[in-house]
């Protein structure tokens, strides 16, 4: 999402990082540039006149801070302005027992898979879930969030193989009792999708809301509608009380605008975004975070938070202790490799660093993707306990059986030794110069 608006905006604050003070004339000609994108992005017109102005009136004759340039000024007050457009964070107040979380949205739009992802979230924060759906004009939705509970520890599945024949207020009652029953601290009620918000099944979502009485009522939403997002979002906000959107797909090619818009134009604020397929790609919305994103400044708290749910505090010891000894072998390589791919694969990391689209464009130059870091992995593996400890014994014929073994070429497993015997030499310096600590101490000087 995104990535076509942050390179433009990337390409005009350079053009104003190169100039000595901050005229009118150039803030005019980046704004026009900045409406270009934001309109691109698919933000309704209506939002970008009012974004546009409200940067020119901050900029235009701004008082520079010595140190800072004109075009910093200039980036910080898009910022600003983007994280007041995509509005207050506002994270689920949990205090309440049993909270009740109700899903709506339209038919497609990935309400069932972001149950999954939803009860994920939440017992990986220690609470107990139980899962529902009333989905009964579509037996399959019931089924995928039966199988989708199943993967989820702490979560549990309010109706048995029995209920398919329950009418919606009846699995409504139910998923109340069973909650009440199992002293759960959540409730997620997953609701059946409408082909259009005129159907008449809006009554049966009236109906279910006041059974229910939700604590939130969150509206899920296919960012690959763009602006059409917005008139869902008016729709379903006049049968029941929206308090919250989901965005899904984000991962997609979509322009994204519908995210700057959506809290301006609704007054729904945004609460996740879904991030990828997995029942782990669901991620909190900051919009602080997204707007660093946005303007390629990166996410850094995202990325040090990703780490720690793939990273235990025993592992990061034993990697420090093996940095401050010089130790690193091929299959510690394997590990890194391995825990990367987890935290979303070098593409996901990339886009939290600052400048990623630098990053990028030099990972593309040197043929560096998650598909090879796989084909790496697949090399190392081939090769058998005694070359893992020496790579040295690794000559013509083992290189070439391990090619292979993996599905790769010689060149591929030539590559691999090269970039481990590179960061082998890294960890042997670190070592020569007295280990971390050391190292930090000069840092610090």
């Amino acid at each position: 999402m995104f990535d076509s608006f942050s390179k433009k905006i990337s390409g005009i604050f350079d053009k104003l990082r190169r100039s000595g003070a901050l005229k009118e004339s150039d803030v005019d000609a980046a704004l026009r540039e900045i409406r270009i994108a934001l309109l691109e992005a698919d933000v309704s017109l209506e939002v970008a006149k009012k974004f546009v102005a409200g940067v020119k009136e901050k900029a235009v004759g701004q008082d520079i801070v010595k140190s800072v340039s004109p075009g910093q000024m200039v980036t910080k007050i898009v910022y600003d302005y983007l994280v007041e457009l995509l509005g207050a964070s506002e994270e689920i107040n949990l205090n309440k027992k049993p909270y009740k979380i109700m899903l709506i949205g339209l038919q497609g739009a990935g309400k069932t898979t972001t149950s999954g992802k939803l009860a994920k979230f939440f017992t990986k924060k220690g609470k107990k879930v139980v899962m529902a759906s009333t989905d009964i004009h579509r037996p399959a939705a019931i089924e995928q969030l039966r199988v989708l509970s199943k993967k989820i520890s702490g979560t549990i599945f309010a109706q048995s193989e029995d209920d398919v024949k329950l009418s919606c207020d009846a699995i409504s009652k139910l998923a109340l009792k069973t909650t009440g029953q199992e002293n759960a601290d959540i409730l997620i009620l997953d609701t059946a999708g409408r082909l259009n918000v005129d159907d008449v099944r809006m009554d049966e979502l009236v109906k279910t809301h006041k059974i229910i009485e939700p604590d939130e009522t969150i509206l899920v939403v296919d960012i690959m509608t763009g602006q059409d997002a917005i008139n869902i979002a008016k729709k379903f906000s006049e049968s029941v009380a929206v308090s919250g959107v989901i965005l899904t797909r984000v991962d997609g090619d979509a322009r994204g605008g519908v995210a700057l818009s959506m809290r301006s134009i609704t007054g729904c604020p945004i609460r996740f975004l879904c991030v990828g397929e997995q029942l782990d790609d669901i991620e909190f919305f900051d919009p602080n975070r997204i707007a660093g994103r946005l303007l390629d400044m990166g996410d850094i708290v995202s990325l040090v938070e990703k780490a720690q749910e793939n990273f235990s505090q025993k592992d990061a010891e034993e990697a420090a202790k093996k940095m401050q000894e010089g130790i690193f072998t091929l299959d510690d390589m394997v590990s890194q490799m391995e825990r990367m791919s987890k935290m979303g694969g070098l593409k996901s990391i990339m886009k939290m660093l600052p400048q990623s689209g630098q990053l990028e464009g030099l990972m593309k130059t040197h043929g560096i993707s998650d598909k090879t870091v796989g084909r790496q992995i697949a090399i190392i593996k081939s090769m058998t306990k005694k070359e893992k400890n020496n790579y040295k014994i690794l000559n013509g014929s083992r290189r070439k059986r391990i090619a292979n073994g993996s599905g790769t070429t010689v060149q591929e497993v030539n590559k691999v030794i090269k970039q481990y015997e590179g960061t082998l030499g890294m960890f042997k310096k670190i070592k020569k110069m007295g280990g971390l600590g050391k190292l930090m101490s000069m840092v610090g000087k």
